[in-house]
């Protein structure tokens, strides 16, 4: 915007930054001598500048890009006013409030602690500030309490930055008690924070000073805070509060403090509103037409248990499901999805026999649990999957191995060798059969190629593939055909914890160390997107059942779902309070479930961006949960060692999602999540790592006995 421009190039004239000046102009394409007549006022003060402007919404980002490559006279860098001019232009051009930058270098990020008040007084200011919050109105204490944590862990990292160790540590000892239990994990990295040395290498801590924190308070409330610190001419907190926190403003009812309790705890608070405001196709894509023949008898004339099959009721409704276009899908063509194989359509008549017979689920119908115990694996058992249609179950191990079993008696066998393929006639209706080696068969079969534990492990839909990631920084694609490695993706330089092929094939998602999830295609080298913006590994990634979009679970404590499209974050979730170790999207896309080690089950409204349920009983981490095939059932599974079974129809009738809920995040969680538990089965003593519905809704988990 030419005004906020105007009044950038000024005050590069009036501190002599000639190079900069130009910089600027050519950059935003102002040449000649035009600076106009003065039409921004630049205000200098205590705190630093503030540029008085109006700028449209937008204009101000071109600003934000320059700030960050502009060097100053002589290649020095320019003053901290300029940077804090571009920011305050930029945050008048996004509507007010403080902005958030990218991630810039550590001593840049460091050195926002220099202008600091009296370390003598921090104690004082930060109990002045917290008596203030005690004794204001019930409704806006819980609010208000917000602030306790983001400013108490800035104000210590502001004494250690400039060395005023022994006030530190008197400030962390007396203050540390107050913060919330979910903080503890932070606050034990805090504590070993005692020298300005320390704080350049950590992680958390340049996250904690990079990324604003996040609080969603109402504005009677803010308006309270505000009047308070100016007041008490507390410019200490207030500066903390403008350089460091993003405050997200709502008309409103101020929240309660159970409203507030189920949304915070994230690393960096709340997500703002504007953050799940995008809309989301979270419909299913319309399934290809084909004739199914349902009235024969089926070939092998035997089903598994051997009994003859009889024959069925003549069934419509299976072959023409899903006829009329889902309103919320997003357009068949909007991502470019594999062509269906003649095998993939014979799979999917199978499916549609299978779900005929499907059990209903129901709180009157349990499903049945079979599970799969993994003996003598030492703790070494790291990941688990079993094929859509239950015949195969791998394990990923920590000696680097992958093994894949036959669950069925049809026995696991590789192609024949080339020579012997040459002999065969390929016209021959039973090819398939003939391509196989009987000397190869055998239950199971062990993949070697990794070089650490395996963390993730994942079967492709039409059961030809294998994916698997490791420590060692790969995610390797294995065939079921030959039981070889074909190819190792490097693009990851940290260990891989999870990886997942799309329900449609041909695409697959991984997420590691580095905090970012990659999407790949089996038949690129490199990936197709990188999804970042977590603040910690990325623990989990899922595919929504349309394939359009992915979630990604982090020790963060969020989950962000992010389009394929464009690889923008198209959702942020806040509320578990420990690192997220599995997700689960229903059968109709609409929701999704999410496991933590804080043992709660979080259900979300995909569409609103709304938390919609908490369903507690688990006392350690949830690695797995599934939906069952017509989504009446959730089913969890955790370290404490049991499958619980919830009502997920129950969990999700009758939600309040109107427009002040989704505009304030004002969610009204049922008080008790016991009503939602229809049954808990304990193991004897062994952790549960995965869970899958069969597609007659029988459920199968798995894990490894421990001993302990």
């Amino acid at each position: 915007d030419r005004q906020t421009l105007v009044a950038v190039l000024q005050f590069l004239r009036r501190s002599n930054l000639r190079e900069s000046e130009e910089i600027l102009r050519r950059e935003a394409r102002l040449l000649g001598d035009d600076l106009g007549s003065s039409v921004a006022t630049v205000a200098s003060s205590s705190s630093g500048v503030a540029a008085v402007a109006a700028v449209p919404p937008g204009k101000g980002e071109v600003l934000l890009g320059i700030a960050g490559s502009l060097p100053g006279e002589g290649g020095r860098p320019l003053p901290a006013q300029f940077y804090k001019l571009l920011l305050y232009a930029h945050a008048f051009a996004v509507g007010g409030g403080v902005v958030v930058e990218d991630q810039p270098d550590v001593s840049a990020v460091l050195s926002a602690y220099n202008q600091q008040g009296d370390p003598a007084l921090y104690e004082e200011y930060y109990s002045g500030l917290k008596h203030f919050i005690e004794c204001s109105l019930d409704c806006h204490r819980a609010e208000l309490s917000q602030l306790f944590y983001p400013l108490f862990v800035h104000m210590y990292l502001e004494l250690v930055y400039n060395q005023h160790e022994s006030e530190a540590k008197s400030f962390f000892e007396r203050f540390h008690g107050d913060q919330e239990c979910y903080y503890q994990d932070d606050l034990r990295v805090l504590s070993s924070l005692t020298k300005k040395e320390h704080m350049k290498g950590n992680e958390t801590m340049l996250d904690f000073r990079t990324s604003k924190f996040v609080l969603r308070i109402s504005r009677d409330s803010y308006q309270l805070l505000k009047r308070h610190l100016q007041e008490k001419q507390n410019n200490q907190i207030w500066n903390i509060v403008q350089e460091h926190l993003y405050i997200d403003i709502f008309d409103g009812m101020p929240r309660s403090k159970q409203q507030i309790d189920a949304m915070v705890g994230s690393l960096a608070g709340e997500a703002k509103r504007e953050a799940n405001k995008a809309k989301v196709f979270f419909g299913l894509l319309k399934e290809p037409e084909f004739d199914v023949p349902l009235d024969d008898e089926d070939e092998e004339g035997e089903n598994e248990e051997g009994k003859p099959k009889k024959k069925k009721p003549k069934k419509d409704s299976v072959g023409s499901k899903s006829k009329k276009q889902d309103p919320n899908a997003p357009p068949q063509n909007r991502i470019p999805l594999p062509e269906l194989k003649d095998s993939d359509k014979l799979d999917k008549v199978m499916n549609m026999k299978e779900a005929a017979r499907r059990v209903r689920l129901g709180p009157e119908c349990l499903p049945s649990i079979c599970f799969y115990t993994f003996l003598n694996a030492y703790q070494g058992l790291t990941a688990v999957d079993i094929t859509d249609d239950s015949s195969m179950i791998v394990g990923g191990f920590a000696d680097s191995t992958v093994r894949v079993w036959s669950v069925t008696p049809k026995k696991l066998r590789s192609v024949k060798t080339a020579a012997d393929l040459s002999l065969i006639d390929k016209e021959s209706d039973d090819v398939l059969e003939r391509i196989m080696d009987e000397k190869t068969a055998s239950e199971l079969k062990i993949l070697y190629g990794h070089s650490g534990p395996v963390y993730g492990t994942s079967f492709s839909p039409d059961r030809n593939y294998l994916l698997s990631c490791s420590e060692d920084g790969t995610v390797r694609l294995w065939s079921l055909q030959t039981f070889t490695c074909l190819v190792g993706y490097k693009g990851h330089n940290y260990p891989v914890w999870d990886t997942q092929f799309s329900p449609y094939g041909y695409y697959f998602v991984s997420g590691g160390h580095d905090r970012v999830a990659r999407l790949w295609a089996t038949d690129h080298y490199q990936p197709l997107r990188i999804f970042a913006g977590h603040l910690a590994d990325v623990t989990c990634t899922r595919f929504h059942p349309n394939s359009n979009y992915i979630a990604t679970g982090s020790a963060d404590r969020t989950i962000r779902l992010w389009d394929v499209l464009n690889g923008n974050c198209v959702r942020i979730f806040t509320g578990h309070k420990g690192p997220i170790h599995s997700l689960a999207f229903s059968p109709n896309g609409r929701f999704l479930a999410t496991g933590a080690t804080d043992g709660r089950v979080l259900l979300w409204d995909i569409g609103h961006g709304l938390m919609v349920g908490e369903l507690k009983g688990h006392t350690d981490t949830i690695y797995a949960l599934r939906f069952s095939r017509d989504g009446e059932i959730l089913a969890s599974g955790s370290m404490d060692n049991t499958v619980r079974l919830w009502d997920a129809v129950k969990a999700f009738e009758d939600l309040e999602t109107d427009d002040f809920t989704t505009a304030t995040g004002h969610i009204n969680l049922p008080e008790n999540s016991q009503d939602l538990l229809l049954g808990t089965y304990m193991t004897k003593s062994t952790p549960v790592i995965h869970l899958h519905f069969t597609r007659r809704n029988l459920l199968l988990a798995a894990g490894a006995y421990s001993s302990q």
